[in-house]
């Protein structure tokens, strides 16, 4: 079998970090990892090739298109939530104009190569826009085509995006004489706040799970900006990186859908600092809510329905929430700060 050539931009951040990982322990593939700043040389070791630069950089992205034939793209390039309501300009270029410069790309790869390019797309729960807590708990587990009035930057970014995938997948040109249709094979999956072990937050709005968790690993002092009942969706980040290969090797024919829920565990502020304290008693975390950062969670789904991932491509999480404290968090995090 011929190996693989695989494209992974953003691929210093969290989910970076573990596909690389496992792309590479899978074997067959030449792994091409993009960042904006220089590659971990935990990354770096296990790549065919790194590449410093800007995903806005459409000279870069045309030249790594001539040197190499890519069979998969996993655009994991992004400013996420807290900062993109900083700098929403910078945001819509980067979520937006890049994921645009991306496409482009695959459409180009595709012509090359005479086949589908598959292009694979981490979404998130910001898409949903809940008008009122009321409104958040009459919803109960939202579908993928219900409450989208995002009220974030990124989440009109990441909304927006999936369009384009679908575009992209569907109607590119459509009003050539003759219709390009199936060039870019474009699967996404809507992401519930994701928790890592071995990665540090880096400003998602979902954060405070992880910040809490790493505190208390350090017996530092936390200030949760959430309430102790807000509650949404969250996923164990092994979890997250089964999602995105296992709707990458799904076949085509089986999905009915371009973006899917994925979902595992809903706990509340107060839920996982109770979790945390099995282990770290002396965990030091207040409740001082962020009024801002609040009314964003409070806009987010208290769960997602999974139901289509899971009857189209068989997604099933391994991590529920006391596993996922038990067997991956805790063990990691003691073994990151207390060696």
């Amino acid at each position: 079998m011929a190996t693989k050539t695989i494209l992974v931009t953003g691929a210093n951040g969290e989910i970076g970090h573990g596909l690389i990982e496992h792309l590479a322990e899978q074997g067959g593939v030449h792994i091409i990892a993009m960042d904006l700043v220089p590659i971990d040389k935990s990354v770096r070791t296990r790549c065919h090739r790194t590449v410093t630069g800007d995903i806005l950089d459409t000279s870069l992205l045309e030249s790594l298109s001539t040197e190499h034939d890519f069979d998969t793209i996993f655009h994991l390039a992004a400013l996420l939530s807290t900062r993109a309501e900083r700098q929403p300009t910078l945001a819509h270029r980067v979520n937006v104009d890049g994921t645009l410069n991306l496409l482009e790309i695959a459409v180009t790869q595709s012509r090359l190569q005479g086949r589908e390019i598959k292009f694979i797309y981490p979404s998130s729960i910001a898409v949903y826009g809940l008008p009122t807590l009321a409104a958040k708990h009459a919803a109960g587990r939202v579908q993928e085509d219900r409450h989208l009035e995002p009220r974030t930057m990124y989440g009109i970014n990441k909304l927006y995006t999936e369009q384009l995938g679908r575009y992209y997948a569907n109607f590119y040109r459509q009003l050539d004489a003759e219709i390009s249709k199936g060039f870019v094979d474009f699967r996404g999956v809507r992401f519930p706040g994701l928790i890592s072990a071995t990665t540090l937050p880096t400003g998602g709005t979902s954060d405070f799970a992880p910040e809490m968790l790493h505190a208390a690993a350090q017996n530092k002092p936390y200030a949760c900006f959430a309430r102790e009942d807000a509650r949404i969706p969250f996923m164990a980040m092994p979890d997250g990186i089964t999602a995105l290969l296992r709707l990458r090797e799904a076949p085509r024919a089986r999905l009915t859908r371009h973006v899917y829920n994925v979902g595992a565990f809903n706990p509340s502020a107060g839920e996982i600092l109770n979790l945390i304290r099995r282990s770290f008693p002396a965990a030091n975390v207040r409740f001082e809510p962020d009024t801002k950062r609040q009314a964003i969670i409070d806009s987010w789904p208290e769960d997602v329905d999974d139901s289509a991932a899971r009857t189209d491509w068989g997604w099933s999480p391994a991590y529920d929430q006391e596993r996922a404290f038990a067997e991956y968090l805790v063990p990691a995090v003691r073994e990151r700060y207390h060696r």
